[in-house]
């Protein structure tokens, strides 16, 4: 794997924290978040930073950065920000020295403008997905739904990373259906930190399932 997009079934599902668990788990990993909405927690790239403990050569800035934790489209009016699709081009994607693992915002259907959806940046991009789907009640709709968003444009799935409390049923479910790789499932952590994290990769995932 060169680069990755990390992708949702929906908003807060948890692809922050499994993109720290990624970089950890692959220790020569890069992260761009092109695309940053809110600010009063501060930035997602500073949050994987934090959990990682990676030097800043690590980290590639935003592309743009919104006040509002709302959809790029509409964060990007409120602030009267003009979202230029040519920005986020493959060619500007940042070039890295090892994997580089891109954070969406939100989940595939995500307005990025008024015309233009994020799933349809992913299409342009064609580069591999990491499909981050929950682990409770309705997942099994929210993530076979995506995965249809992605087969009916073509867009290459490598696998489908759960994140929450264990819940086989689900998961062998969407496993049966979709015939896509389960990557594993990563565990509500009660402490999060480096150390949980790099652990907690390490005994739910194989790193050469990503390379």
């Amino acid at each position: 794997m060169r680069r990755c997009v990390v992708t949702g079934t929906d908003t807060d599902v948890g692809k922050t924290v499994f993109s720290a668990a990624l970089m950890l788990g692959l220790e020569n990993a890069y992260y761009w978040k092109p695309l940053q909405s809110g600010v009063s927690d501060g930035v997602d790239t500073r949050t994987v930073q934090t959990l990682t403990g990676f030097p800043n050569e690590r980290f590639f800035p935003e592309a743009y950065i919104f006040s509002e934790p709302l959809s790029p489209h509409r964060a990007a009016e409120i602030d009267a920000i003009e979202i230029e699709m040519e920005r986020l081009e493959e060619k500007n994607i940042p070039e890295a020295d090892g994997p580089l693992i891109i954070e969406g915002a939100g989940g595939l259907m995500v307005p990025i403008t008024r015309k233009n959806l994020q799933i349809n940046l992913y299409k342009k991009w064609n580069i591999p997905v990491i499909l981050c789907a929950r682990t409770g009640l309705g997942t099994i709709s929210h993530t076979m739904l995506s995965l249809e968003a992605l087969w009916a444009r073509e867009i290459p799935v490598l696998g489908i990373a759960f994140i929450g409390e264990s819940n086989p049923d689900n998961i062998r479910t969407i496993s049966d259906f979709a015939k896509v790789k389960v990557l594993g499932r990563l565990p509500k952590l009660d402490t999060l930190d480096r150390m949980t994290l790099k652990r907690a990769f390490a005994e739910n995932f194989q790193a050469g399932d990503f390379l």
